[in-house]
């Protein structure tokens, strides 16, 4: 596996947030930079495809809504953000958020208090996820009769 960026890290941990979370984040910095949309939040559809054991064939696995918007500063520095679900102003808060990391003024203070934060979340309830399949394993053995 190819090491992340640090934009597809963030993007990332922007995309996987829960909304509430990152509201909450962000309204304790109480910033107020001026952006206009340049893509107001839409809604649309992505085909999710899959592969057995992550190697086999490809296979349609279904269909699910996202969101996108793309949001641009004073400066024309743009933000990009899709997000699975229907969640309207978590799409253009991870725009916004995108377009201040990119800002050298900003990124450190972004960095330190939304994402930093945000990862962590993320994977303390990975964590607690793999606890949980884990505890639910089971061991499957073979006995061999002694007449073969």
């Amino acid at each position: 596996m190819e090491k992340q960026t640090a934009r597809q890290h963030w993007l990332s941990v922007l995309a996987h947030s829960d909304a509430s979370a990152l509201n909450a984040h962000w309204q304790a910095l109480n910033l107020n930079p001026t952006f206009r949309l340049l893509r107001p939040a839409e809604i649309g559809l992505t085909r999710l495809q899959g592969r057995m054991g992550g190697t086999g064939k490809r296979f349609v696995l279904g269909d699910a809504t996202v969101t996108r918007a793309v949001v641009v500063l004073e400066d024309g520095t743009m933000g990009y953000s899709y997000v699975i679900g229907r969640d309207k102003p978590h799409a253009e808060r991870c725009a916004l958020i995108d377009a201040l990391l990119q800002q050298p003024e900003t990124r450190l203070l972004m960095q330190e208090k939304i994402i930093a934060p945000l990862a962590a979340l993320r994977e303390e309830q990975r964590q607690l996820r793999a606890r949980e399949i884990a505890s639910s394993k089971v061991d499957f053995f073979t006995l061999v009769r002694g007449d073969n």
